[in-house]
């Protein structure tokens, strides 16, 4: 079976018995702490976000919120039923439960970082007559601000989000992509629990073939995010204003942190078979290894970018403005002198004077 021939973690121990070793235990335990950490920050300002703007649904911010602090929340409950799984030998955890619970947070933050790249490849593909009103506004394709614009066009479009987010073709092609990921996940974990038996499929085989898959669609990813967010900074460079400088800057570090995080964890993937083949190890300089390999491999491929976005929509989204109803002063003057004698002149004079005050607001 060559390198996938090697003794189990579980199965060489030792004192330990079935558990993993100290080095990788700290691992997980590391990673769970850190993932919770991510997963209250989201969900916290999730609540915050929705108290200080009652009146939008399901804007883009608090998709993203809620993907980010769900994807996280998985991910702890991974990190801590792996310890306690491979102490108690579940066999349904080795044999795909395992499979899946690993695969799902990871599909989830796939799923959210395709979303923003629809979202910006929306804004990098739009006509030249509106370039500089999507560029200008481009934080609300990630942060989704309200902001009031006079044109008929941008009230049209507001009035239609702010029920809840309005999906475009690309936004539902990452919703087709989401379930077509989940659908080959659980094909490979049936394969998977089919594998544990006397028959050719070999599990250790299909775990590797799926994070190769895997980690081939993140390296592009990662580099789609990047080419993209260079194109947008470069379209932002030509509006002058103080909010889109900032914004920009943002765009910028965004797609640079992203291709990073991405193709650090996926060069490291396909080079090792620490993150989906389970602590397989035969010395303790390979225990130390393989918990420096897990710990890098779910910190830069998932922690980093989630922590990073959480950072750059930190921002509160505006209050929406209440327009109050313009008032009018009317002033009125009164001569003593009888109508009959009054200078028409004089009355043509004060009419236009009346007119022009009541067309003024306070």
């Amino acid at each position: 079976m060559g390198r996938f021939g090697l003794v189990r973690a579980a199965a060489a121990a030792g004192d330990g018995g079935g558990c993993l070793p100290l080095p990788i235990i700290a691992a997980e335990a590391a990673l769970a702490a850190i993932d919770a950490a991510i997963s209250a920050a989201a969900f916290v300002q999730l609540v915050r976000i929705h108290r200080h703007n009652q009146q939008h649904g399901w804007t883009r911010q608090k998709i993203f919120h809620i993907m980010i602090g769900l994807c996280n929340i998985v991910f702890v409950v991974y990190f801590m039923s792996t310890i306690i799984a491979t102490c108690e030998r579940w066999v349904c955890w080795v044999h795909g439960c395992g499979f899946v619970l690993m695969a799902s947070p990871q599909i989830l933050l796939l799923a959210s970082f395709l979303l923003l790249l629809s979202f910006w490849v929306d804004l990098c593909h739009q006509t030249n007559d509106e370039d500089e009103d999507d560029v200008r506004s481009h934080h609300e394709a990630l942060l989704d601000r309200t902001k009031n614009k006079l044109s008929t066009r941008s009230a049209d479009v507001c009035r239609k989000c702010c029920p809840g987010i309005q999906l475009g073709s690309r936004q539902k092609f990452v919703i087709l992509v989401l379930v077509l990921s989940f659908a080959v996940m659980l094909a490979f974990a049936i394969l998977i629990w089919f594998g544990r038996g006397e028959n050719p499929i070999d599990s250790s085989l299909l775990k590797k073939v799926y994070l190769d898959v895997f980690s081939v669609v993140v390296l592009v990813l990662g580099g789609a995010l990047a080419c993209y967010g260079a194109l947008l900074f470069s379209k932002m460079s030509k509006v002058r204003s103080e909010t889109v400088s900032t914004e920009k800057w943002k765009v910028a570090s965004l797609a640079a942190v992203s291709l990073i995080c991405f193709s650090s964890s996926a060069i490291l993937a396909l080079v090792t078979n620490v993150p989906v083949l389970l602590y397989w190890y035969s010395t303790d300089a390979d225990i130390i290894n393989n918990a420096v390999i897990l710990f890098l491999y779910y910190f830069i491929g998932s922690s980093v970018p989630s922590g990073f976005v959480l950072w750059v929509m930190r921002d509160m989204p505006q209050r929406p403005t209440v327009e109050r109803p313009t008032q009018s002063r009317v002033v009125t003057l009164f001569r003593d002198r009888p109508s009959t004698t009054q200078d028409p002149q004089w009355r043509t004079a004060v009419t236009s004077s009346n007119k022009a005050l009541k067309s003024s607001p306070i």
